[in-house]
């Protein structure tokens, strides 16, 4: 079986895009789309790797990343942060709250598969 993702998004159409290019190279992927019950979803789905929005309803992923980033058992999970929101110092509050990485969008999809693969072989 396949890696386990859990997309934390909550725009329907890059949940369905990067659900298809994930899916398609074998990858289970989950998704939530609620910023306050997204720690639990984390909980819950034990994933391998999560891809987190920056502006969640609710909450942001700044502070979701925060709190994983607390917890033993998900402080070394691989979180992929995207966000519409490129500027220099959103980069920067990802990297300072632990983001493996970092990703604009609009986004590749290949750009987007090539950063799974590379943070699910962690």
């Amino acid at each position: 079986m396949g890696k386990r993702v859990l997309l934390i998004e909550d725009e329907p159409n890059i949940i369905e895009a990067i659900r298809f290019i994930l899916s398609r190279d074998g990858f289970a992927v989950d998704t939530h789309s609620d910023g306050s019950t997204a720690l639990q979803a984390v909980q819950a789905k034990v994933p391998d790797l999560v891809i987190l929005d920056v502006m969640l309803p609710n909450r942001s992923g700044f502070d979701i990343l925060r709190d994983l980033r607390a917890q033993a058992e998900t402080e070394n999970l691989p979180v992929l942060m995207l966000t519409a929101r490129g500027q220099k110092k959103d980069r920067e509050m990802a990297e300072r709250f632990g983001a493996s990485r970092f990703m604009t969008k609009p986004f590749s999809n290949s750009e987007v598969l090539k950063s799974v693969r590379e943070l699910a072989s962690l």
